[in-house]
């Protein structure tokens, strides 16, 4: 059974089980969930990110945690903490990474900004980090526009080329946060309605 790490008014996040590979699989591998992330993906490169998710949990104690509904136990997505491990990324390699990445039938419902104050509340407070970075591409306004209501900083000077990818998923720009300012910021997205 896997273990929960966090609990929202709406939603848990927990650790990922072997059932959750493929489910994830089929229910997030869509031409718009991954329009930002490079595109759909086979089933061999979705296997690739699986084992990295769950690496992730054992080397460092979190991931891109699974996000369920807390009523229906139905898979909205994930969300969660990461370190920066992405080609190009000389200057963040090892810094912490907030992400997420949800359903369509989750979109506009402020359920990947609920995961996030809880995977920056672990992150700042369990996990103790300084600083935690976001980063999307510049068509991704809806993750910008999350990063901003999370009182997440624009920070120009560390963007970077992923190598991965063309130039339909680069540039890719960095948002950041301090532990020092995460209390006032968590307190205004919370309130914030969007």
């Amino acid at each position: 059974m896997a273990k929960f790490v966090a609990e929202t008014e709406r939603l848990r996040l927990r650790e990922w089980d072997v059932p959750d590979e493929q489910a994830f699989y089929e229910i997030m591998n869509k031409p718009a969930v991954m329009r930002h992330l490079g595109g759909v993906q086979s089933p061999e490169e979705w296997r690739a990110g699986f084992d990295r998710l769950c690496s992730y949990q054992r080397d460092y104690g979190h991931t891109f945690w699974v996000v369920e509904d807390r009523a229906t136990g139905e898979i909205q997505g994930f969300c969660g903490l990461k370190r920066v491990n992405t080609p190009g990324a000389n200057k963040l390699a090892g810094v912490p990474e907030i992400g997420w990445r949800l359903r369509e039938s989750a979109w506009g419902k402020g359920i990947a900004k609920e995961a996030a104050i809880a995977a920056l509340d672990l992150g700042f407070g369990q996990f103790g980090y300084d600083r935690i970075i976001a980063m999307t591409i510049p068509p991704n306004r809806e993750s910008q526009g999350l990063m901003k209501r999370l009182g997440m900083t624009r920070r120009e000077e560390l963007d970077f080329v992923d190598q991965r990818f063309g130039p339909a998923v680069n540039p890719q720009i960095v948002y950041e946060i301090g532990a020092a300012e995460w209390p006032s910021a968590r307190d205004a997205a919370v309130h914030d309605r969007r």
